[in-house]
């Protein structure tokens, strides 16, 4: 819940501000759903209810339910045979209806207080942590393979944080005001982008569809949300919570998709002002090349935000804790099948550690459970989320048993029958720049060089140069020196930087994510700056005196060192 603090006053317009305001907010609480608790019982309740169901999902224009001729499934990843969703991909046509019906509408949108379109995201998190819960994390643990645990941090506690931080910064910034001088006031207005924005959302996170899409129209745009087509219902149970809460029609349009053909329809259109994507790094350079090319139809310069995932690290110093090291590299590496933008897929250990590390991590793989979290919710991670994803991961594994630099430690097999089940696979190289040691796989593949234990600095080095992505890395050390030259040599190789932890687990308002490099534009959601990131903001000066000089310098005051004076009496606040 929140609780706002701070004078309320008019601002030159009439729009009500916060002056001093002050919006407490705090990180959602992950529950137990221990055997025989309130939350645990629900959610058995909201999955018997989903069990062998197909959900028919539209694509919405403002408050039109439109189906098209182009209908597809989302499967579940760990059973295949179980349609959890039937939906449409929305045509060029409809793309541009729908572009045009919120085009019109973002005048309006635009000219309510922030405090109005905040209250919509602190009611729909109000909701999504109460009477929906069960609900949205049903759907995503059978639409995307969610285990409880997994789902609860990302459907409810991440997506929650999302809204209350977002809008909290959101009305924080419109306090942020520049300085007033004598005979005149300042003010700064924080208005929505001319245009539309385009969100396009990945599958592996609730929470990330629902920030791309909600944040952008929290600060006064117009969005065209395209959902993932393997994270389907979940999408659609966010929208719907959102338009429940008072989200007008046609602020955001749900359109799921085909991705090229709503790339080419949203870079084409001269209304375009933002595009808020995460996904794969083809296609953002895709996206990006297309904007380039029809920037000259185009109103303004559009708004590029994107995050592309990466290929992130655990460095193991000799002096490092190995408990730490193997129960963090467990848990990066294998939560959710590794289909984390931040898991740890590549790992530098020293050859002195390596034996007792290498026995640690077997110890604990043994007792890995995969398989269907709603059947068995002790399963540790469950199915990859659709066969292409199997057929990479599959690739991956048969190079690494062909390859004669590469051994299989630990699994290396995966099955598709029923579902799209990968075992967590460890595999140690002998070739620290392997394509496995550079490219993204998304899945739980964790790869190991094991170094000389004196020649960690070359492996620092090696570390920043390996791989395009700077996403996530983690250094495990108790050496402060070590510690301070990692944190040197790595400075530009991670966007979320970790020190004696796992490479996951960012959380909403205590660690922004994002990454540079190919990783993305590095924004940071979930920090107070992103919101900024979705506004043009119009300084408006106004002046309470008559002007009657038109000679700017006449009877200066001429003491040497006097700016003061001159800028008091003639209100000179910028040379621009």
């Amino acid at each position: 819940m929140l609780r706002l603090r701070g004078a309320v006053s008019q601002s030159w317009r009439g729009f009500k501000t916060f002056s001093c305001a002050a919006v407490e907010v705090k990180n959602e609480p992950i529950l137990g759903f221990n055997k025989g608790s309130p939350e645990r019982k629900a959610l058995l309740q909201a999955l018997e209810r989903l069990k062998g169901k197909t959900e028919e999902i539209p694509c919405v224009v403002g408050d039109e339910q439109v189906w098209t001729k182009d209908v597809r499934y989302q499967l579940s990843p760990f059973n295949h045979s179980h349609k959890v969703a039937k939906f449409c991909y929305a045509d060029k046509e409809l793309i541009n209806k729908a572009i045009l019906a919120s085009v019109a509408a973002r005048k309006e949108w635009d000219l309510k207080p922030v405090q109005d379109r905040a209250q919509i995201l602190f009611k729909a998190a109000d909701v999504i942590s109460g009477p929906k819960r069960a609900e949205v994390l049903a759907k995503t643990m059978i639409g995307q393979g969610k285990t409880i645990i997994q789902a609860e941090i990302d459907a409810a506690a991440e997506l929650i944080d999302f809204f209350r931080f977002n809008a909290k910064h959101a009305i924080e910034l419109e306090a942020q005001q520049p300085m007033d001088a004598s005979g005149s006031t300042n003010t700064m207005l924080y208005r929505g982008l001319e245009g539309f924005v385009a969100a396009v959302a990945p599958f592996n996170f609730t929470a990330i569809g629902g920030n791309l899409a909600g944040t952008p129209a929290l600060m006064g745009n117009v969005v065209l949300w395209k959902p993932s087509d393997t994270a389907m219902s979940a999408s659609f149970a966010v929208y719907n919570i959102l338009r429940e809460c008072g989200l007008p029609p046609n602020i955001v349009q749900f359109l799921p998709s085909d991705g090229p053909v709503f790339g080419d329809s949203v870079t084409a259109s001269e209304h375009l002002a933002g595009i808020n994507f995460t996904g794969s790094v083809p296609t953002f350079k895709r996206l990006w090349k297309q904007v380039g090319e029809n920037l000259d139809r185009y109103k303004n310069f559009p708004r590029i935000a994107g995050e592309c995932g990466g290929k992130n690290f655990h460095f193991v110093h000799k002096s490092a804790d190995i408990q730490s090291v193997v129960m963090g590299t467990i848990r990066s590496a294998f939560e959710y099948g590794g289909q984390k933008c931040s898991a740890c897929s590549r790992m530098y250990v020293p050859d002195s550690l390596w034996p007792e590390i290498k026995q640690g991590l077997l110890s604990v793989h043994k007792d890995i459970k995969v398989g269907d979290p709603i059947e068995d919710m002790d399963t540790f991670f469950s199915a990859v989320i659709d066969d292409k994803s199997f057929g990479r991961i599959q690739k991956w594994l048969d190079h690494a048993k062909s390859s004669p630099d590469l051994t299989i430690v630990a699994g290396g097999n995966c099955d598709n029958q029923k579902g799209y089940f990968v075992e967590p696979s460890i595999i140690e190289t002998k070739d620290p720049q392997a394509d496995i040691m550079r490219e993204e796989i998304f899945g739980p593949v964790l790869t190991v060089y094991v170094y000389p234990e004196d020649d960690y600095k070359n492996v620092l080095s090696l570390i920043d140069s390996t791989s395009p992505f700077a996403l996530t890395g983690a250094v495990f050390a108790q050496d402060k020196n070590v510690i301070d030259e990692a944190a040197r040599a790595l400075r530009n190789a991670a966007g979320n930087y970790y020190v004696n932890d796992k490479s996951t687990g960012s959380v909403v308002a205590q660690q922004p994510f994002g990454g540079a490099r190919a990783s993305g534009t590095n924004d940071k959601p979930g920090g107070p700056h992103y919101v900024l990131r979705w506004t043009s903001p119009q300084v408006v000066k106004e002046t309470h005196v008559p002007l009657t000089e038109w000679k700017s310098f006449k009877n200066v005051c001429t003491e040497p060192g006097c700016w003061m004076c001159l800028l008091t009496k003639y209100d000179i606040t910028s040379v621009q």
